[in-house]
């Protein structure tokens, strides 16, 4: 799906919420239905998760744009909630797509989060490198497995993300 940055803001979301949801877009990829994520979740449309999805649900694009609209509100209020320093547009759309990729607990408990707290904005940046890995049950027991898409995703979150703390900085 093309310009979901475009059509984001057409809903009215502020530009660091349509630029996460962007960069979402892009990394989650658009299913127009129900499917099974990496680590066994059933997700639909660009990673929406919920308990009222079940297999073999299909929506259509603009359902999965309304998702992925009030998902990003939803994890920015979360986000925002959490964060106790201004941050510049850049930094805000890379930490929202953290955010709606990790999950409120995760970013919370952080040290990211405590470093962006503490106004260490390059080492809050840095850290983003470092979520990179998925838990996933094995009949061996439980195991942590580095994801190829994970380390891209944080990779051009973490770019995002310097380039606003270099400029807030500035």
């Amino acid at each position: 799906m093309k310009g979901v940055a475009a059509r984001l803001s057409a809903l009215g979301l502020s530009a660091a919420l349509a630029t996460a949801g962007g960069s979402i877009a892009l990394h989650e990829g658009y299913v127009p239905g129900t499917y099974v994520d990496p680590v066994g979740i059933i997700t639909a449309c660009f990673g929406h998760t919920s308990q009222r999805l079940a297999l073999g649900m299909e929506m259509s694009e603009q359902e999965c744009l309304q998702l992925l609209a009030e998902d990003l509100v939803k994890h920015n209020s979360q986000l925002m909630q959490a964060v106790k320093v201004p941050l510049s547009e850049y930094e805000h759309a890379a930490y929202l797509s953290f955010h709606y990729n990790m999950g409120s607990g995760n970013f919370r408990s952080s040290t990211l989060l405590r470093h962006l707290n503490a106004g260490e904005r390059i080492e809050a940046c840095k850290q983003l490198s470092h979520w990179v890995y998925a838990t996933i049950k094995t009949p061996l027991g439980v195991k942590k497995i580095e994801l190829p898409g994970l380390v891209t995703r944080r990779a051009q979150e973490r770019e995002l993300c310097l380039q606003g703390a270099y400029t807030y900085e500035s």
